[in-house]
């Protein structure tokens, strides 16, 4: 797209997809499992298939290589830590979905998710386009 504002759409369209592929279908027993811990396998993986997803999108958008591998690892970090705050508060907590702070940290959750997102599309505008 020749058009700045249509290709940050765009994007933006693509990163939100992806989210709900790898955020609510194709999350595993092994991602949604042992949370509260740090170095967890599952969720090192869930942040995986996130990432996997915004290389699509970028290659998609026809950014550079090396700038994919930059903001993607980046992204890693960001969901990884962003996932692990949320599984400690939940556990602190013991929430559960028929509490209303339970949907006050999915939001959260999300909206941090969301953020990120609109970070990595500022920086695809500014240094890959």
């Amino acid at each position: 797209m020749s058009d700045p504002l249509a290709s940050l759409l765009g994007l933006l369209c693509l990163l939100q997809i992806k989210h709900m592929f790898a955020d609510f279908y194709l999350q595993t027993p092994k991602m949604l499992s042992g949370r509260g811990e740090y170095l967890h396998a599952g969720r090192a993986q869930h942040a995986g298939v996130h990432v996997l997803g915004s290389i699509i999108a970028f290659v998609i958008m026809g950014a550079p290589v090396g700038f994919v591998l930059i903001i993607c690892a980046l992204e890693w970090v960001a969901h990884f830590n962003i996932d692990y705050c949320k599984a400690c508060y939940s556990k602190r907590k013991e929430l559960a979905p028929d509490m209303a702070v339970y949907w006050r940290a999915m939001g959260t959750d999300q909206a941090l998710h969301q953020l990120t997102y609109i970070a990595m599309a500022a920086a695809w505008l500014k240094y890959a386009t």
